[in-house]
């Protein structure tokens, strides 16, 4: 991976990361604004334990060096979230502004993976 691709995978990767462990951890702990966002969208309340943990394990997972089958793994899982959370917010028609943040992370996500060295993917 040349140098500037490299600096841009781990921009983008370091982004995402840190939203998924300070998110997941927030989420986990059932806080606000999460859990008025899960209960809104008519989740149950223990769905944010669920999800807060698996957050926290796919960010420090795209940090970890050596996992490629997990790294794939992780990256799945958030497009699944991301991609979830943005239908959700359509199926019960709340407001284009909810679905910002689940788009960009959703394509923030992606950009990671694509730019990680295709030597590192299973």
């Amino acid at each position: 991976m040349d140098g500037q691709r490299r600096i841009y995978h781990w921009g983008v990767t370091s982004v995402v990361a840190l939203q998924c462990i300070v998110g997941g951890i927030m989420g986990a702990l059932r806080l606000e604004p999460f859990l008025g966002v899960i209960r809104h969208l008519g989740y149950p309340d223990y769905f944010m334990t669920i999800l807060g943990l698996s957050y926290v394990l796919a960010g420090l997972t795209l940090l970890a060096p050596g996992v490629p089958r997990l790294k794939e793994w992780a990256y799945a899982g958030l497009v699944f979230n991301y991609t979830g959370a943005t239908l959700s917010h359509l199926a019960i028609r709340d407001g284009s502004e909810t679905l910002i943040a689940p788009i960009i992370f959703g394509v923030l996500t992606m950009a990671s993976w694509s730019l990680c060295s295709p030597n590192l993917r299973p």
